[in-house]
């Protein structure tokens, strides 16, 4: 989901509350906060020495060790207001994709993708996902797509291979 995918998400059904779901049944706490907007720039160059340029939007969410036990989400009125303080700052790229930034005790510190949304009567829910590592260079180092058929013994990356 791009950033201005989800704006118009947002925009659609403010009078909801905004749960989040970073786990199959697992939600962030009704206690947290948007504390951080990033507008990242990504200028990379994979392990095939091919480069890529794209942006993302991550928007962090926290947890308030002082309102455990809070009942009452965010609204989506509320998260669209915090939204459009930051983007009257630091403008967002629209055709960015948007990532959620989050942790608590039991779950590491990760940037989860929008995999899905549900609507229903009182709730916007955005389900969240990690997704793996992968190799970009997939062709120019002759890796499989598959774990099964990696030979142990040679390695696709040898020395002048083209492959890091």
């Amino acid at each position: 989901m791009n950033t201005s995918e989800l704006l118009s998400l947002l925009n659609q059904n403010q009078e909801k509350s905004l749960l989040f779901e970073y786990s199959k049944n697992k939600f962030v706490e009704a206690n947290y906060h948007i504390t951080e907007v990033k507008n990242i720039t990504v200028d990379a160059v994979d392990c095939g020495a091919g480069t890529d340029y794209w942006k993302e939007t991550v928007v962090q969410l926290w947890e308030s060790p002082d309102e455990i036990g809070k009942q009452d989400f965010m609204k989506v009125h509320k998260a669209m207001e915090i939204l459009n303080r930051v983007d009257k700052m630091k403008p967002m790229v629209r055709e960015a994709e948007i990532k959620f930034e989050y942790s608590n005790p039991n779950f590491h510190t990760a940037q989860l993708f929008v995999d899905d949304y549900n609507i229903d009567k009182d709730a916007l829910i955005i389900q969240l996902s990690i997704k793996k590592t992968d190799c970009k260079a997939r062709d120019t180092c002759g890796v499989s797509n598959t774990l099964e058929s990696v030979n142990q013994t040679e390695s696709s990356c040898a020395p002048d291979s083209g492959c890091c």
